[in-house]
């Protein structure tokens, strides 16, 4: 019974696996906060070009 606890002990695959979920769930996290805020940068840039696009279209052909 000892030696089965102290093998248990010993074994470190189950630490192994948490360690590579954390760092699993860590990159995630990064990435999706990376995401955001390329979304929200690429948002604001089309809006940008839209609005000048409708700007400068709008005194098109009032002549």
């Amino acid at each position: 019974m000892s030696k089965l606890f102290s093998r248990f002990l010993k074994d470190e695959s189950g630490a192994t696996a948490i360690e590579y979920g954390l760092i699993a769930a860590l990159i995630s996290v990064a990435i999706i906060a990376g995401a955001g805020t390329l979304g929200n940068t690429l948002s604001l840039t089309f809006n940008k070009i839209s609005t000048q696009m409708n700007t400068s279209s709008a005194g098109v052909g009032t002549k």
